[in-house]
């Protein structure tokens, strides 16, 4: 079957992450709280980089499970991160970890213990910061990921496939997106094919429309194309899905994710 290779420091695999940087990223997100769609996907790639830290990390330091990748696209496309990280591409997870451009101070609401909550003070991490300017040439980053992935693939071609994250708000200008997207899905290790998923960032309010298998529900034409050019999500993955509360199908199940980010992109 695939998708089963361990993910070990000895057969690490890696994470492309694709930031929409375009103009229309300074709109605000749809939901109840105001915020530009640019700040919150800066804050939900920013809170899962430190997520993937802590999950890696053990009494010796953060494993090398994973190598990952954030590139933006708008006025150029090309590495997102900053700081000492800046215009590196896959970068081990370790030196992720240990490199964040920067920490801000904010506050979180933990329970009290005693039915409510209590806002308290945490250090936050900043690999990446907001920006929205330009157009969208997602074609670009699309082929830029595919480079990649061909590359780490040449090097580790046991490794559980690599994934690609898309997060865009729209439409490319830069062509048709269908071609590159069908490119990285033709990239395959011995496990199986690349994977590529989706999250669409919309500015219309509503219910968010997660894990369809269909592009029934899904609100407009932007949002179908990304349906249909992303992967199907493995058994396993589902299953993950399920026991974090989601409501998922048994058939071309596909990523998609409208309206707000929350705390977890499965």
């Amino acid at each position: 079957m695939p998708y089963t290779a361990e993910i070990s420091r000895a057969n690490p695999t890696c994470l492309v992450f694709l930031v929409d940087q375009s103009a229309s990223m300074s709109d605000p997100i749809g939901g109840e709280v105001p915020q530009q769609k640019a700040d919150v996907v800066a804050d939900a790639i920013n809170r899962l980089l430190t997520e993937l830290s802590v999950k890696c990390a053990k009494e010796e330091g953060v494993r090398d499970y994973f190598h990952v990748a954030v590139i933006g696209y708008g006025a150029t496309v090309a590495s997102a991160y900053g700081g000492t990280l800046a215009g590196r591409d896959l970068v081990p997870l370790s030196e992720v970890a240990d490199h964040p451009a920067r920490s801000e101070d904010r506050t979180k609401k933990v329970p009290d213990g005693a039915g409510g909550l209590v806002e308290t003070a945490v250090t936050f991490p900043v690999w990446m910061d907001p920006v929205a300017r330009n157009g969208t040439p997602m074609c670009r980053a699309l082929s830029y990921a595919e480079q990649l992935v061909s590359r780490w693939l040449a090097e580790h071609p046991g490794c559980f496939p690599p994934i690609v994250l898309n997060l865009t708000d729209g439409e490319a200008n830069d062509g048709e997106p269908t071609g590159p997207a069908a490119a990285i899905r033709a990239q395959s290790s011995a496990d199986g094919p690349v994977l590529l998923f989706n999250l669409h960032v919309s500015d219309g309010g509503g219910t968010p429309v997660t894990f369809p298998d269909s592009d029934a529900s899904l609100p407009d034409a932007y949002a179908r194309q990304l349906f249909a050019m992303s992967s199907q999500l493995p058994a396993h993955m589902r299953s993950y899905a399920a026991q974090l509360g989601h409501t998922v199908g048994d058939s071309r199940l596909r990523l998609q994710r409208r309206d707000h980010l929350g705390d977890r992109v499965p």
